[in-house]
């Protein structure tokens, strides 16, 4: 409910700007430690990507009410924001974007978490749930940028708007396609916030949306093996149906402005 997602704004927002705040029966302030303030910051910037790695992979609709919040407790605490950011690509490369190589003398173990899987007792995760954990992450990013804490003062730019979306598109295509993991986050991206920067940007976006079409698929096509076409099918069609139409689909979950009567 709308209304309860101000609670809990209203709650982070008070605890970042030194208010007391009451919580689990006991009253807490960052002013009762030297650095209570940082690492209040780090922590929830560490809480914001958990929930991305978590609810949001679980559960889609979820990316609008979280990266609502965090959108308007990064307009007023810029902190938050940088470090959320440094968390999030040092979690998931594919959000900066990049795909680590391997260099000389790194074991293989390291690589792959630089890679951004969970390596633990030298057991590395399944590659479905690497992939559902990079996808969440991707999901709450892709939110982010294109959402404003509605109750803000609206004077100043998005701290992390759809410029940066963007950006994150046209350098997605520069690298060269991943098995699995390319074709998943470019349609992640693009049922999330493809709406959003086709209103933005217009003709631009089409012409963006074409060379995926044309160019940029045949090149996943070429390093995706038979037992990994799902992902990528799904990006195709999804692509196709949006240059027959000529409409990017709203995405499931976005918060209407009857929500915040709730």
């Amino acid at each position: 409910a709308g209304s309860k997602l101000r609670e809990v704004f209203d709650k982070i927002n008070n605890l970042l700007s030194g208010k007391p705040v009451h919580t689990e029966g006991q009253t807490v302030s960052v002013t009762q430690h030297p650095q209570g303030l940082e690492f209040v910051c780090y922590k929830l910037a560490e809480k914001f990507v958990k929930h991305g790695e978590g609810e949001v992979s679980f559960h889609h609709d979820s990316a609008f009410p979280i990266a609502v919040v965090l959108s308007g407790i990064w307009e007023l605490h810029p902190r938050v924001g940088d470090i959320f950011l440094a968390r999030l690509h040092k979690t998931c490369p594919y959000s900066v974007p990049f795909y680590p190589t391997r260099k000389e003398g790194t074991s293989m173990e390291e690589y792959q978490r630089m890679l951004g899987y969970e390596v633990h007792d030298s057991k590395v995760e399944e590659q479905d749930h690497f992939l559902k954990r990079m996808s969440g992450m991707i999901r709450l990013y892709a939110a982010i940028i294109q959402l404003r804490w509605p109750y803000g003062n609206k004077q100043g730019a998005h701290p992390h708007g759809l410029s940066y979306g963007w950006r994150w598109l046209a350098q997605m295509l520069n690298l060269e396609p991943l098995a699995d993991v390319t074709a998943m986050l470019l349609l992640d991206f693009l049922e999330v916030c493809g709406n959003a920067l086709l209103k933005q940007y217009g003709i631009q976006f089409w012409k963006i949306m074409f060379f995926i079409q044309k160019h940029y698929i045949p090149r996943i096509e070429a390093v995706t093996s038979t037992g990994q076409m799902g992902c990528l099918s799904r990006l195709k069609s999804f692509v196709q149906k949006c240059l027959q139409e000529k409409e990017m689909p709203l995405p499931k979950g976005i918060l209407t402005p009857s929500f915040w009567r709730t």
